[in-house]
């Protein structure tokens, strides 16, 4: 061999990535969860590289027929069941971390109808979400709400205006409808929901996300300045904690996050195995001809790919437990409630550390050649480092932990 084949130029495109360690059986949108898969994944990487407003990739999702499937058929929906909805989350997960992102907070927005709002605002926000094919965005984010974001009622109480900002809130920019939390008349323990129009006079998504990772979540800030909102725009009753079925939305929300890891687990090793039987080159002092025939290389993947199967395995029957919670609707008790919360909390440590672990030690199975930024294999483990910090893993094993010793489930909140 000579010393120029040794330093042979690489193509410029990654390996291709078999489609039947990808596939994820979803029902009868299987093709078309396939299909926008494939399109998302083809420019996945250039695009990470750029961030910014993924707007070609949304109108996909827009133009999928995925983005009404949790809307109830009494609305004109498909009524799709939540373990659906989430391996979507995780199948687009696979090829694109933030566009599934966008995904499936779509879902938890109507989630958040079908949870706090009363039946006419459920009929006017959900039969127009399958009308005009609404893309959902939010500013619900409570850790900066009470300071940042007032609520002020006038004097009749027939309107509220908004003056102030919010962080983390993705999705808003090029969304059609906006949910949106703010404490009532300064009162941090009195806060409310509220659904407007992404394009109301005085609301301003600004174009500020910079993170490591999921990078196209638009989940930057949005600027409320008097912006006005009628009475009926306020969700509810029940609202936010108005009973123990609406204290499910960050269960909903929670699984969402997991399924991301789940994702980008999946397409990190999907990615890798392509990698490395297409290109990796074996260590000289190996003895086998392929890399792929290293059976270190060959035990690491066992073991990644176990405990990703363990990780889905867990996501998924944590999926069944709060659909059961959900179909109780108005009759779930407060211990049914917990019995998913707790659930959830198992599998999304469970999923994050996973992930982590999967998407840093794919690069042992590549070698040192894969780390060129060409082919963005290091876009994994950014994108689940950056959404696995968004409530801390160990406040999670606390609540198992709690609920383990006391048999107290956890307490409802914005995060359990």
């Amino acid at each position: 061999m000579s010393a120029l084949s040794l330093h042979r130029p690489e193509e410029n495109t990654a390996p291709a990535v078999p489609p039947e360690l990808l596939h994820i059986d979803c029902g009868a949108h299987t093709a078309a969860v396939e299909a926008l898969a494939a399109k998302l994944a083809a420019t996945a990487v250039e695009r990470d590289k750029r961030g910014g407003t993924a707007l070609a990739e949304r109108a996909l999702i827009r133009q999928s027929g995925l983005l009404t499937l949790s809307v109830p058929r009494q609305y004109g929906g498909a009524g799709e069941a939540w373990p659906l909805i989430y391996r979507i989350v995780r199948r687009l997960a696979a090829s694109d971390s933030s566009l599934a992102h966008l995904y499936g907070f779509q879902h938890l927005q109507i989630a958040t109808i079908l949870l706090f709002a009363n039946p006419e605002q459920q009929q006017r926000y959900l039969s127009g979400t399958i009308e005009h094919n609404w893309f959902w965005g939010n500013a619900t984010n409570a850790l900066d709400g009470n300071i940042a974001l007032q609520a002020v009622s006038d004097a009749a109480g027939e309107h509220y205006t908004l003056d102030g900002f919010k962080t983390f809130c993705s999705g808003a920019l090029d969304s059609d409808m906006l949910n949106v939390s703010a404490p009532r008349g300064g009162d941090p323990a009195n806060r409310i929901i509220l659904t407007i129009p992404s394009r109301r006079a005085g609301v301003h998504a600004n174009e500020d996300w910079d993170a490591i990772g999921q990078r196209q979540t638009d989940s930057g800030s949005v600027r409320f300045e008097q912006v006005r909102v009628e009475a009926d725009e306020i969700l509810g009753p029940p609202g936010p904690g108005g009973s123990p079925r609406a204290t499910l939305r960050p269960c909903v929300s929670q699984l969402v996050l997991t399924e991301i890891y789940n994702g980008n687990a999946l397409g990190a090793l999907a990615a890798a195995r392509a990698y490395t039987l297409e290109q990796a080159r074996p260590w000289g002092s190996s003895g086998v001809a392929r890399a792929a025939e290293d059976p270190f290389i060959q035990q690491r993947y066992g073991e990644l790919w176990s405990k990703y199967r363990a990780a889905v395995s867990l996501t998924e029957s944590a999926a069944r437990t709060l659909q059961e919670a959900w179909d109780l609707g108005d009759a779930i008790t407060p211990q049914q409630r917990g019995a998913a919360a707790v659930a959830i909390a198992e599998a999304r440590v469970f999923a994050a550390r996973t992930a982590l672990e999967v998407t840093a030690q794919i690069f042992e199975t590549m070698g040192a050649r894969a780390t060129a930024s060409r082919w963005g294999f290091d876009r994994w483990w950014r994108n689940v480092r950056t959404h696995s910090l968004h409530d801390p893993l160990d406040y999670k094993l606390r609540d198992i932990g709690h609920w383990l010793l006391s048999g107290e489930p956890p307490l409802p909140s914005i995060y359990s």
